[in-house]
């Protein structure tokens, strides 16, 4: 049956519009995306196919171009309207982090972040340097490595921040095997970049392990 054969409570745009986007499952958002379905499948059933093909929003989204085109009705357009549509993700979170709202509602942080790094299938990290009224001044990724490890210079950190004339700096980095925990490294690092940006008089408000969906805060577990 197509959609434009259900009530109007069961379709997925009109209940968007009636009840907000957060009441829809994630194949009925992603059918709103897909707008039409194929000859037997409407696309709430491509929807939930592409959760069944996939398993996450996640992999979804970091699907490359051939394996998002292996699925029946999907092709290049469709591809490239999703990568738009996280694009101006990214951005419209950019916009808000560099507003100031970073320490009144850290959620778009970790948002920006999972955006941004969260898809990655190798370890990077990155800092956002800020103002002094916690503006986002620039995100700068400072190091690229392996699944399981990534080389990071305090002094390229420190360099990055002065050029900046940052007040103060989010760390970030990715744990692509989805486990947001951090590693004795992980903890090292965090003193020691700490200890070289307050010798600069640079504060380092968070450090912010992204994996996946998961997050984890040194500053809300007391780390820093």
């Amino acid at each position: 049956m197509s959609i434009s054969d259900w009530t109007e409570e069961q379709r997925p745009r009109e209940r968007l519009i009636s009840h907000g986007a957060h009441v829809l499952s994630d194949a009925e958002l992603l059918a709103i995306f897909l707008r039409t379905g194929i000859p037997g499948k409407s696309a709430v059933d491509l929807g939930r196919e592409l959760m069944q093909q996939f398993g996450s929003l996640r992999e979804l989204f970091t699907a490359t171009l051939p394996a998002f085109s292996a699925v029946r009705g999907l092709g290049p357009a469709k591809y490239a309207q999703l990568q738009a549509v996280l694009e101006l993700a990214r951005r419209s979170l950019t916009e808000q982090l560099q507003s100031g709202i970073l320490l009144s509602a850290p959620q778009p942080v970790r948002q920006y972040l999972q955006l941004s790094l969260g898809r990655k299938n190798h370890e990077c990290f990155v800092v956002l340097f800020l103002d002094a009224r916690n503006r986002l001044i620039k995100t700068e990724e400072l190091s690229r490595g392996t699944l399981t490890h990534a080389s990071v210079y305090p002094r390229e950190v420190v360099k990055s921040a002065l050029s900046s004339n940052a007040a103060a700096v989010i760390l970030a980095h990715n744990h692509p095997s989805g486990i947001a925990e951090p590693s004795t490294s992980d903890l090292m690092l965090t003193e020691t970049l700490k200890s070289a940006l307050e010798l600069m008089e640079i504060s380092v408000l968070d450090h912010l392990i992204v994996a996946g969906a998961n997050s984890y805060s040194f500053a809300e577990h007391g780390q820093l």
